[in-house]
């Protein structure tokens, strides 16, 4: 069955205002999805300015640099409620919050991660980069089985009464730069990338955008509203 959602392109956006708006929408679902109603979801994308956020189940440790250092450089840094470590947000990179109730599309969250990383891993085909899951971390990597293995997008999500927040965080012409702040996503033998790194050339970032809705349409089943 193919599910409506309303798709948002927020530009870019503070990462307190794009929570606050999640928080927002979440709860409209679930306190429909409680009266027995089946709301249509949404599907949000947008850029925000430098932020590293970490999860949960996160160590403060994989912060390199003191909030001293990152409000000189104009970072900002939350601790927030998804899964996962430390991450980071900014500019050029495509932030993705799907907004939705899983029980309409028949998955749990292990598939919904699952749904995503096939997301990322066909619009990137698209481009002539191949990519690929890795064994015991969520994301899409490439070379996942060389000492060069790195990630261009992470996954965090939160899920109640599967209702899901918060999303992925997909490197276009992101600078790199950042991730020398912190131990990406936990790790600290691994590295990351950028679609502008592995093609040595800037990707038109609409047209990413415009791509990864397709693809959402096509792997989840959703009628874009």
């Amino acid at each position: 069955m193919i599910r409506n959602i309303t798709y948002k392109n927020l530009g870019k956006i503070g990462y307190q205002e794009a929570w606050d708006y999640q928080e927002v929408l979440f709860k409209e679902l679930l306190d429909a999805k409680r009266n027995g109603k089946s709301p249509n979801g949404y599907l949000l994308f947008c850029e925000h300015n430098p932020v590293f956020t970490l999860g949960k189940s996160g160590s403060e440790s994989n912060l390199l640099m003191n909030e001293a250092f990152l409000a000189q450089k104009g970072i900002e840094f939350y601790k927030i409620n998804r899964g996962g470590d430390i991450t980071f947000h900014g500019p050029q990179q495509v932030v993705g919050y799907p907004i939705i109730d899983l029980e309409q599309f028949e998955i749990g969250v292990k598939q919904y991660i699952r749904f995503m990383e096939e997301v990322i891993i066909n619009t990137l085909k698209e481009y002539s980069i191949e990519s690929e899951r890795m064994e015991g971390a969520t994301g899409v990597w490439l070379d996942t089985h060389s000492p060069d293995a790195r990630k261009i997008c992470a996954i965090g999500v939160k899920a109640s009464r599967y209702v899901t927040m918060h999303g992925f965080a997909f490197n276009v012409n992101t600078d790199l730069n950042y991730y020398s702040y912190i131990n990406p996503c936990g790790f600290t033998d691994k590295t990351v990338t950028s679609m502008q790194k592995e093609l040595g050339k800037e990707v038109n970032f609409e047209e990413v955008k415009m791509k990864l809705q397709k693809n959402f349409a096509q792997v989840f089943g959703m009628n874009f509203i």
